[in-house]
């Protein structure tokens, strides 16, 4: 009895009324409990949005402050990319009219054309060849210095900005180059294995390959295999008599070589890398004249959830794009920019920046632009060249150049489809969209059966008319 006498109590006192508006404690003490918890909830995440906030104004005042202004230069040169747009308007045209005439008396390239597409499909795969060269040696600073000999200078095989490239022999006979980079003490030692390491692991016939590295206090090297044909730039400017080596056929099969490696390194790998200096020098060629791209060591990781990376400008003068110089944003249309720079050094023979030559002449770019412009593409190409080109063949490739460098960065083709550009018998398509009263006047797509019908009807000049091979 004095056992329930007590659960009474207890039961009576919760249940007791109260003066806040006559209600039972036990609903009092619940409802403070709840407010307590939501204001304690409320005041959580007004104190999470408060530094959310304040993180991101930080964050946008360090962007900001990390991009420069834009030069005067950059700026009047956008003044001239509609001009530009004329040009290629005008050589398309022009391919379209001559491979208009070429379409008679070409049915039997079908075959050609079909095997040339299945070699096309193969532009980013690599190659098996270098399977058996093993990654991840790391050399010490002793074996390279046996190597080369101390590093002396009777084993010097080139030299840029980066460093000093030495041919060495290491002590199982094997010939190697050993690239000794300079100013690089700042570099941090993390940063230096992590992307040495990932690049390391490329393997594509177009490639130099990287065989391993060393880092050793302020030393960094780099181990390449050896190419022993020399460069594209000792080819292209050395003095080789009065009729150049390298025949058209031979440059073309350069230019498609190079932009096979460069599509590699952009669209066939992850995360994709981005090469930041492209040009002649770097350019390896064997006995065959096959061309390895090297010096990619130094090259910038890109993942694929980025559209670009914003670095300390790296590349040599005449072949950075614009739009790098002047942001310091790098992404492959860097490096498109800088292989069309190049592509024009390998069909007129000229550096990209040549202060011997009439003021007009010094700088490649402007100079090829001039010449397309007052068609007088036929005069581009190197008169060291014996035997030149179709005309058709050349426009082409002309036009190719001019799509690499245009200004806008967002409208230069990918590698790849420059790789295809370059091979494929069909015009290229274009990128960009026409206006709409381009497009009025055009038959529907089912209509055109064959591309001399439509050139009569429409006349050589509409860029839907593309020929479906020879």
């Amino acid at each position: 009895m004095a056992v329930s006498g007590e659960k009474n109590s207890s039961t009576s006192f919760f249940t007791s009324k109260t003066p806040i508006l006559g209600l039972q404690l036990y609903v009092v003490i619940s409802a403070t409990v709840i407010i307590m918890v939501i204001i304690i909830f409320l005041i959580f995440i007004i104190i999470r949005l408060n530094r959310s906030s304040k993180r991101r104004r930080s964050l946008s005042k360090k962007s900001s402050s990390l991009l420069p202004l834009v030069s005067d230069v950059i700026r009047e040169n956008k003044t001239t990319d509609l001009k530009d747009n004329e040009t290629i308007a005008i050589l398309q045209k022009e391919v379209i009219e001559i491979e208009s005439e070429g379409i008679k008396g070409s049915s039997g390239s079908n075959e050609s054309s079909t095997s040339k597409s299945d070699t096309s499909s193969s532009v980013i795969s690599g190659s098996n060849e270098s399977t058996s060269i093993g990654w991840g040696r790391w050399y010490s600073l002793k074996e390279l210095e046996l190597a080369t000999n101390g590093f002396r200078a009777e084993n010097v095989i080139g030299e840029g900005g980066y460093g000093v490239v030495f041919r060495g022999v290491l002590q199982d006979s094997s010939v190697v180059a050993v690239k000794k980079l300079l100013n690089n003490k700042g570099q941090a030692e993390k940063e230096f294995k992590v992307e040495v390491e990932a690049i390391g692991k490329v393997r594509h016939k177009n490639l130099a390959g990287l065989l391993g590295y060393c880092s050793e206090g302020a030393h960094r090297i780099l181990i390449y295999e050896y190419i022993d044909n020399g460069n594209l730039e000792q080819w292209l400017h050395g003095d080789v008599g009065t009729v150049s080596p390298l025949t058209w056929e031979i440059r073309m099969k350069i230019a498609i070589g190079t932009a096979r490696g460069l599509a590699y390194l952009h669209e066939g790998l992850e995360p994709k890398v981005v090469h930041r200096d492209v040009k002649s020098s770097n350019i390896l060629l064997d006995r065959k004249w096959n061309p390895k791209v090297s010096d990619f060591g130094l090259a910038k990781l890109l993942g694929s959830e980025k559209s670009y990376v914003t670095t300390r400008v790296m590349g040599t003068f005449g072949y950075v794009s614009p739009d790098y110089a002047s942001t310091g944003m790098l992404n492959e249309g860097s490096d498109v920019y800088s292989f069309g720079v190049m592509l024009m050094e390998i069909i007129t023979g000229r550096s990209p920046v040549d202060y011997s030559r009439a003021p007009g002449e010094m700088n490649l770019v402007d100079w090829f632009k001039g010449m397309v412009a007052n068609r007088r593409g036929e005069e581009l190409v190197d008169p060291l060249i014996e035997v030149h080109p179709p005309p058709r063949f050349l426009k082409r490739v002309l036009l190719v150049c001019l799509r690499c460098i245009d200004m806008d960065a967002n409208k230069r083709p990918k590698m790849g489809q420059i790789v295809h550009m370059l091979e494929a018998d069909e015009f290229p398509f274009r990128s960009e969209p026409r206006p709409v009263q381009e497009k009025d006047h055009l038959p529907p797509r089912s209509a055109r059966t064959n591309r001399v019908q439509l050139a009569t009807e429409n006349g050589p000049g509409d860029d839907e008319q593309k020929p479906r091979g020879r």
